[in-house]
């Protein structure tokens, strides 16, 4: 497709991401989702993160199927995710499934670091080759189970997961920074939800539900495989 064409299907995107806000104004607290994701949503071309043959449809506010039984989330959950972790630019972040690597590339504009766990190898190293196309080169990834996070580099100001375990996983409360924030999707696959966790200075956790969802589920959740 011809760059202008990918530049207005963009920009259609980003209008439903913008009218997709507004309807959830009661559930996130404001008309509009922060100016700097919006940026980020704009520059990091999604086509590029989807195979080949799917990319006439990259901009659609549409989940797409990435290989290994796995997708790629629709544009309005990437931002809405995004916003709703509030990212700083000193923010050292932790993503459990990278894909191959939009949510990564969407993150990488708002934050200082990036670390990116894929338990699937073959996607890991597909995303690893398409963020260095995109020169975010302050993404770091590692294949390995999600479940576990990644404790060399904790704890981490924020955290965003993005396949689905039945339970909120334990080792990545632990490795969230006090005042820190992780939006995660969680529940059965018929029931999930999408939940803002928040750890307060003192420790305390405290979930709010977003609304409901549907991720794959995350894969090793709770078993041996690390």
């Amino acid at each position: 497709m011809r760059a202008e064409d990918l530049e207005a299907l963009r920009e259609e995107m980003l209008a439903v991401i913008t009218a997709g806000a507004i309807v959830l104004r009661d559930t996130i607290g404001k008309n509009a989702f922060d100016e700097r994701v919006m940026t980020a949503m704009g520059k990091v071309p999604r086509h590029e993160f989807v195979p080949l043959e799917l990319q006439p449809y990259a901009y659609e506010n549409i989940p797409l199927p990435i290989g290994f039984g796995k997708t790629i989330s629709q544009p309005f959950i990437v931002a809405l995710m995004t916003d709703l972790l509030d990212i700083k630019p000193d923010d050292s972040v932790l993503e459990i499934g990278t894909g191959l690597g939009y949510q990564a590339a969407v993150i990488a504009q708002l934050a200082r670091k990036v670390y990116s766990v894929e338990i699937i190898e073959e996607l890991g190293q597909a995303a690893k080759q398409r963020l260095r196309q995109q020169r975010c080169s302050n993404v770091e990834l590692k294949s390995a189970n999600g479940y576990y996070g990644w404790s060399e580099h904790a704890p981490f100001d924020k955290v965003i997961v993005t396949a689905a375990p039945d339970l909120i996983p334990p080792p990545l409360i632990y490795q969230l920074k006090a005042g820190g924030k992780m939006v995660i999707p969680a529940g059965l696959p018929n029931v999930q939800r999408l939940i803002l966790v928040e750890k307060r200075a003192n420790g305390r956790i405290t979930t709010k539900e977003i609304l409901t969802v549907r991720f794959s589920q995350l894969e090793g959740a709770g078993s041996g495989l690390q």
